[in-house]
C-alpha cells in the first residue's frame, strides 16, 4: 500500500513538472481575451509578425499582446508597417483589425503574453 501511494505521488509531481514544462513554451500566458487602451492615441509601442496569421504587440507599459486573425493575412511576415483599426473607445481588441497593404485583416484572439524571442 505504501508503495502505491508512494506512486500516486511520484506520477503527480512528474504530471505537474510536465504541465509547467509545457506552459513555459507556449507564447500565450492567458487565456483571456485582452484589450490595449490607447491605440488611438500612441497606445502602440511595437509589432512583430510570427506568421501571415499572428503578430506580437508590445503596448506603451511594455506589455506584449499576441493577435490571430481569422484567416490568413498575406503579407504580414513580410510587412514594414501596418495599421491597427480600433473600435470606437480608441482600444485595441479582438473585434479590432489591422491593414496590410491595403488589405483589412480581423483579429481573432488578443492575448497578454511574453515578448517575442529575438531573432
Amino acid at each position: 500500500m505504501k508503495r502505491l501511494a508512494f506512486l500516486m505521488v511520484a506520477l503527480i509531481a512528474a504530471g505537474g513538472a510536465s504541465a509547467r514544462a509545457a506552459t513555459a513554451q507556449d507564447p500565450v500566458q492567458s487565456s483571456a481575451h485582452a484589450s490595449i487602451p490607447f491605440v488611438d492615441h500612441g497606445g502602440i509601442r511595437d509589432w512583430r509578425a510570427d506568421n501571415d496569421r499572428s503578430l506580437w504587440i508590445q503596448a506603451r507599459n511594455d506589455q506584449w499582446y499576441y493577435a490571430e486573425t481569422f484567416g490568413p493575412c498575406i503579407g504580414l511576415k513580410f510587412a514594414n508597417r501596418i495599421g491597427f483599426v480600433t473600435e470606437p473607445s480608441g482600444s485595441f481588441d479582438r473585434f479590432s483589425s489591422i491593414i496590410v497593404d491595403g488589405q483589412k485583416c480581423t483579429i481573432d484572439t488578443l492575448r497578454e503574453t511574453a515578448p517575442p524571442e529575438r531573432g
